[in-house]
């Protein structure tokens, strides 16, 4: 077992989950106490962390892409759901799905089928449904509205181990935070203490560690001369304070960089413009050649534009085919075909 991830005093990993609505930005302020989130805020354009203090134990509070949003790109949303990935690395140790208890949707019930296929199998061993409530009913009257056989919810709220509750859309009500927190722990410890991981995951962590060295690397100097100027200033027991103080600093701006931008995400959006524009640009030729050599060229140019913005598409489509067929398939002999069968020079 990591002693780091099952030490009491460690930052919990929590990664939030929500459909439409604000209910994933009112559980966010509701764990880390304060207002990070206005009340007007319903979807955010990319995944974001903030740090807080929940019941006396420090949080990493993680919001994800909105799992239906219909506006991002398909390249877009695989980079966010990547980064939100990297933003918990090496891993959560809770996945929250958030909901407005008076606003149950179809789209919510079917939340732990899109986490399931996003973030793997297992971690709805690690998830839990929260759900934001502030009206007349309490105790044991709410409790058996949740819990009702009738409702869909009930199905939702099985398939996460049974595990859910009930928080107040106030953020300034923290009567309730001592018992999520020991619904967590409990729920991790039923773990073994450790936290969710699988093979994406694990890229994550590889990618965010790898960007670490770099920008180590890079702000060498600037951190040797910053250990100079403490050494002149103190000396014996408060020259270690320092140093460790201004190394951990370092440490975690570095970290929190590397976990926003790293060659994974840079990666997984370029490939698939990439992709797009080279498949947009030979489509667009195709139907240039009708109008002839100018045609070939605006139909290029207009094709590979259209392309990229739907690389997305292309590099999610991409990846099922390597699942299938293996890494080493050469992505470009498609386009070698494709050409060949539309431009072969005419028999004599």
């Amino acid at each position: 077992m990591d002693r780091r991830q099952s030490s009491s005093d460690m930052e919990l990993r929590v990664l939030v989950i929500g459909s439409s609505g604000p209910s994933q930005f009112d559980l966010t302020n509701a764990i880390l106490g304060r207002e990070e989130f206005s009340k007007d805020v319903n979807i955010i354009p990319g995944s974001r962390k903030n740090h807080g203090n929940l019941a006396g134990r420090r949080v990493a509070v993680v919001n994800g892409p909105n799992l239906y949003n219909k506006d991002l790109s398909h390249a877009k949303m695989k980079e966010e759901l990547n980064r939100s990935k990297c933003l918990t690395a090496p891993g959560p140790h809770a996945l929250l799905f958030s909901f407005d208890l008076d606003e149950i949707s179809p789209n919510d019930i079917k939340t732990s089928l899109l986490v399931v296929k996003k973030y793997g199998l297992d971690s709805l061993n690690y998830s839990m449904v929260l759900l934001a409530y502030e009206g007349s009913l309490d105790g044991a009257a709410l409790e058996a509205c949740v819990l009702r056989p009738d409702r869909p919810l009930k199905a939702l709220i099985d398939q996460c181990g049974g595990r859910y509750h009930i928080f107040n859309k106030n953020w300034r009500d923290r009567s309730r935070d001592r018992e999520l927190l020991q619904k967590i722990e409990r729920m991790l410890a039923a773990m073994g203490g450790r936290c969710y991981t699988s093979r994406a995951y694990q890229k994550a962590e590889g990618k965010v560690r790898k960007e670490e060295k770099k920008l180590q690397k890079k702000r060498a100097a600037e951190t040797e001369s910053a250990w100079k100027e403490l050494e002149q200033q103190y000396g014996g027991e408060e020259l270690h304070w320092q140093m460790d103080a201004y190394n951990a600093s370092v440490e975690a701006e570095i970290r929190a960089k590397a976990e926003m931008d790293n060659g994974w995400l840079r990666t997984s959006l370029a490939v698939g413009v990439g992709l797009g524009f080279a498949a947009g640009a030979v489509m667009g030729m195709v139907v240039g050649a009708v109008e002839g050599p100018a045609g070939i060229a605006v139909g290029g140019a207009v094709g590979g534009a259209v392309g990229a913005a739907a690389g997305g598409a292309a590099q999610v489509a991409v990846e099922h085919l390597e699942d299938r067929v293996g890494p080493h398939a050469n992505l470009f002999n498609f386009n070698s075909v494709f050409i060949n069968r539309f431009f072969r020079a005419p028999r004599l």
